[in-house]
């Protein structure tokens, strides 16, 4: 049993040995003690680390594995429904177009006054087509009713011609632009409206004009039917007439063929038929040309687009329909993804922990050098106090030797002679003072 830390100081300072030696050596041994629990415990953290290590690789291993299930589930999945999408967003960005299409079609007249409007083009043209065909019959003097009525229909195209120019020129930079063309469009309708109303004018003269005709031409044959009337006896026998009343007869019907050729010749007829082609064709042109538009935008509305629509409404259902499950499989496979990516957020990182290993690793490092440090210094220390005991002793005869060191068995304790500690002190410093004196 080694000597008590008391004991060997007492021992020390009754030879007169430095006390740095034994001073070192405790430190030294308590340091090495210290270092030792110190390593121990690194060691147990640095095997809970590698087991940590092991277990988390394991772990995301497994999740790894999962997560990669879910994903080759997915992929096919995904590209599915990216078609499927694409062909829907295509559905819907050609149904968007006709609708704005659609919308921007809208016409400035009803469907109900288009057709007027066009029903009212078509009698100009009628019109017009039938005022050629008497120009073309009497006046161009071509007698053979095909031909005439095929320049009739050519004449009365003219019409149909100036449709075009009147939208060019007129409705359509009016519609595209109202506030730049307004000018220009209500120069144009009050020129129109001018020209009608002197049209209708002249047409109104000369119909009066032949209305008077027509009376004093039925003057004229009654008056001949009561020439002839009294010209004829009551008997019924035939006479000759009076050669007087044959003239007056025939004054009275030159005085009518006069009324003719006066009606014919007349400003007013020419004025008639050149106003009224005019006008049956200007007029003509302008109905068609804001009926036609108005027709052609209901045709589009309904007839184009709306059947377009219908037809995008019955490829889009069955695309719906599939790409819906789909999305469903794919929700729930990225769910399940997700889960799983959460769970590896959660795992440690394996980079945190190595670098956690590496720092337990060089911890290790650092305590076993100062524990092998401690060691050398307790070892040193106990050379040390060993060497100085040994320069004491070398002075005291030999037999003296083991009297003036008992063992520590032999020293009084405490626990053998029933002395407090400090009492025990106090014995053990007279005995030695009774020893010095002896």
């Amino acid at each position: 049993m080694q000597p008590t830390d008391f004991r060997h100081g007492y021992d020390s300072g009754r030879d007169g040995n430095n006390r740095d030696h034994f001073e070192s050596y405790v430190s030294s041994q308590e340091n090495e003690a210290f270092l030792a629990t110190q390593v121990a415990r690194y060691e147990q953290d640095l095997a809970r680390l590698d087991a940590q290590l092991d277990r988390t690789a394991a772990q995301r291993d497994a999740l790894n594995e999962q997560r990669q299930t879910q994903l080759v589930a997915m992929s096919p999945l995904t590209a599915r429904i990216d078609r499927l999408r694409n062909q829907v967003s295509a559905i819907v960005d050609e149904r968007m177009s006709l609708l704005a299409r659609r919308a921007a079609a809208v016409p400035e007249y009803s469907l109900l006054g288009g057709l007027f409007f066009i029903a009212a083009g078509l009698s100009f043209l009628f019109g017009d087509l039938i005022i050629s065909h008497e120009i073309v019959a009497y006046a161009l003097n071509i007698r053979d009713n095909v031909e005439a009525w095929a320049f009739a229909v050519g004449l009365a195209m003219v019409t149909v011609l100036l449709k075009p120019a009147y939208d060019r020129l007129i409705e359509r930079p009016y519609q595209e632009n109202p506030a730049q063309n307004k000018t220009r469009y209500e120069r144009f309708k009050v020129t129109l409206a001018v020209f009608a109303l002197l049209t209708l004018a002249v047409l109104g003269w000369f119909r009066y004009e032949a209305y008077r005709t027509d009376q004093l031409k039925a003057a004229i044959n009654r008056s001949i039917r009561q020439l002839q009337q009294n010209a004829t006896p009551l008997d019924g026998s035939s006479t000759a007439i009076d050669p007087a009343v044959l003239t007056k007869i025939e004054q009275q019907l030159a005085q009518s063929g006069e009324l003719n050729v006066a009606l014919v010749s007349s400003p007013w007829a020419m004025l008639s038929f050149v106003l009224s082609g005019l006008l049956f064709a200007l007029a003509g042109a302008v109905c068609l040309g804001i009926g036609l538009p108005v027709l052609s935008a209901y045709w589009f509305r309904w007839l184009q687009v709306d059947w377009k629509l219908a037809r995008l409404r019955r490829r889009e259902r069955p695309l719906v329909a599939e790409l819906a499950p789909l999305e469903q499989t794919l929700n729930e496979h990225a769910m399940q993804k997700q889960v799983l990516d959460e769970q590896l957020d959660r795992l440690p990182s394996e980079t945190d922990l190595r670098a956690q290993r590496q720092q337990l690793l060089g911890t290790l490092t650092e305590l076993g050098n100062e524990h092998r440090l401690a060691i050398t210094d307790r070892r040193i220390a106990q050379y040390n106090d060993g060497y100085t005991k040994g320069e004491t002793d070398g002075n005291v005869p030999d037999a003296a030797v083991p009297q003036r060191y008992p063992s520590a068995s032999r020293l009084p304790t405490p626990a053998r002679n029933d002395l407090r500690p400090h009492e025990a002190i106090r014995q053990l410093l007279r005995e030695g003072l009774d020893r010095t004196d002896a």
